[in-house]
């Protein structure tokens, strides 16, 4: 039997559903993988026959069997079964049935083109013939018979009918014709059709077959159909968010109402393609046709699969950055929007792996020559995947997050806006924005204020030389009275001791920490504390020491002057006119006319 039977198209539209439940994004590439991997060792086990020098020899080495021998084309006849069963096809499609008659062994008093119609929507209906598969010879197939080309059989309610060929010739001219008992049966077989009324209905026009084999009918009914299932989706949708919305907000966790929100557009799109499925077989389509549409049908119900998949992706990440985990780990809320990138991009790759196997492409060769152009990939991308294994080092280790004011070695100093695949983003002080690569930023040393728990003040308070022992501690005592009484300071460590003598003053050091959280805090607390250290050295009867330094001047007649320079009253005595003599005073100590 050389042509399709109607209930291997049957059989095959009955399977989607159970395939579309069975089949799964991982299985899909795991097991083009395997496919992959077996064409690579297939390849590498039987290589091709003049690797070895000699045609064929490596072949039989490999496999100890011969490769079987290719028969040689034989060129088709024009009076043999296949050219005849091509030109009736043609004719009818094109809707000269009149012509298409000549290939018809029609009874007297028969209406010739009207059988050829019937006949054509029979054979399309029921055998879907290839007439590469017919004979070429000129006396047709001898396992036949002499002068006769069976093409199929039609299933009837009490057995199964042949549909033959048989030889005629006219005038010294052969050509084969549908054998007299084919036609006498097609008014019985027409009339068992499912959509015979609407043939009789419908203009010739609409009857003709157009792309992938669908008549132009057929596809002026999909969009309808589609519409219809767009429509039914839409209700599902409302009606499950009603239902289940009342029962997610019971729930404890936001994470279901997120995915209850952002589930209607898959679920649309998927019962709107589960009403496209239902509503194809009405369409009686023909072999190839349904063949098409179920492949398509498939793809489509694997993207709803794969879109319901990202958005799952994006309510789990949403979730992270809003829940309560997140506001505590603020890690999280870093690590959560580049994890969903990556997971999106994963899930997007194996969808269309996924999607393109279903539609047929040889997904397993694809992968294999991925594989080696992958090679050449990687030699071309070195930066970008550093930048991408540099953006997953910086997500797991989490040196700094969104938020984070941090110091980039000795480079850039700013607030971390933004970590994406390939780099991240700074907001530096002077309002501009600086792009680093995550590869080249996960090796350097980052310093992160946010991360710190405390402030520290640390400064050297100078008091001048003419303070007294008694005076030094009132003011010691004074300063650290001020720095324990603040709210904010940490008592733990409070440092206020006498350090030495400098070249301006007696340096008295100051080291204490600040329980606040942002820099602005701080600063006002150190505004507060310099205050009280004032206020503290008024009390103590001293003052701070400028910074001077004394000169020791030498006339022309040997006399020995003073002066202070470097803001010291010297600089203003010169300046008045003054000598220098009159502006000196004891090295360190602020001017009394101040």
């Amino acid at each position: 039997m050389r042509a399709m039977r109607s209930g291997s198209w049957a059989l095959a539209s009955r399977g989607v559903v159970l395939r579309l439940v069975l089949a799964g994004a991982v299985g899909l590439a795991v097991v083009g993988g395997i496919g992959a991997a077996d064409a690579v060792a297939g390849a590498q086990m039987n290589p091709s026959p003049g690797a070895a020098g000699t045609p064929g020899a490596s072949s039989t080495a490999w496999t100890g069997v011969s490769p079987p021998a290719v028969e040689p084309a034989i060129p088709e006849a024009p009076d043999s079964p296949r050219a005849s069963m091509r030109e009736f096809l043609r004719l009818s499609r094109e809707g000269r049935y009149e012509e298409a008659t000549r290939y018809l062994d029609v009874p007297s008093r028969a209406n010739g083109p009207e059988l050829a119609q019937r006949l054509r929507a029979v054979l399309e209906r029921h055998v879907w013939i290839e007439p590469a598969e017919l004979s070429p010879l000129s006396l047709g197939d001898p396992k036949d018979g002499a002068g006769v080309e069976e093409v199929g059989t039609i299933a009837t309610a009490t057995k199964k009918e042949p549909v033959r060929l048989v030889r005629k010739v006219e005038g010294g001219a052969a050509r084969w014709v549908f054998s007299r008992a084919t036609v006498e049966r097609v008014d019985a077989w027409y009339s068992h059709l499912e959509d015979r009324w609407l043939r009789d209905l419908l203009p010739e026009a609409l009857l003709r077959p157009g792309p992938r084999e669908l008549l132009w009918w057929q596809w002026l009914a999909l969009p309808v159909i589609a519409l219809v299932g767009w429509v039914v989706g839409r209700v599902v949708s409302f009606v499950a968010r009603l239902t289940l919305g009342g029962v997610v907000a019971r729930t404890k966790t936001g994470l279901d109402d997120e995915l209850l929100d952002r589930s209607q557009g898959p679920i649309t799109f998927a019962v709107a393609l589960g009403v496209v499925a239902v509503g194809t077989p009405w369409l009686g389509l023909y072999g190839p046709a349904e063949v098409f549409l179920t492949r398509v049908l498939s793809a489509a119900f694997f993207v709803a699969i794969f879109w319901a998949a990202l958005r799952v992706i994006d309510a789990s990440a949403e979730y992270l950055l809003q829940g309560g985990q997140a506001r505590d780990n603020a890690s999280a809320r870093s690590l959560a929007p580049l994890a969903g990138r990556i997971a999106k991009v994963m899930v997007f790759i194996i969808g269309v792996i996924a999607v393109l196997s279903e539609l047929g492409y040889p997904v397993a060769s694809l992968i294999a020559g991925l594989g080696i152009g992958g090679v050449a990939l990687a030699l071309a991308a070195q930066k970008t995947v550093e930048n991408l294994f540099g953006s997953i080092s910086i997500g797991l280790d989490r040196p700094f997050r969104v938020g984070d004011f941090v110091k980039i070695e000795e480079a850039v100093m700013g607030t971390v806006e933004a970590i994406g695949l390939r780099s991240t983003r700074l907001r530096t002080l002077d309002r501009t924005v600086v792009t680093m690569p995550n590869g080249k930023l996960a090796d350097m040393r980052v310093e992160s204020y946010t991360a710190r728990d405390r402030f520290r003040l640390a400064c050297i308070v100078s008091l001048v030389y003419a303070t007294t022992a008694e005076q030094l501690k009132g003011a010691l005592a004074g300063m650290e009275e001020v720095l324990r009484k603040h709210p904010q300071i940490w008592p733990d460590d409070v440092v206020v001791r006498f350090q030495g003598f400098g070249a301006v003053g007696m340096e008295i050091e100051v080291m204490a920490w600040f329980q606040v959280e942002t820099m602005g805090e701080f600063r006002e607390a150190r505004q507060q504390v310099l205050l009280g250290f004032m206020e503290a050295v008024e009390a103590a009867g001293t003052r701070f020491a400028l910074p001077a330094q004394r000169l020791h001047l030498v006339g022309e007649g040997g006399e020995l002057g003073g002066a202070l320079l470097a803001g010291g009253p010297a600089a203003n005595a010169a300046q008045r006119g003054a000598s220098p003599g009159e502006a000196s005073e004891p090295a360190g100590e602020a001017p009394r006319n101040a």
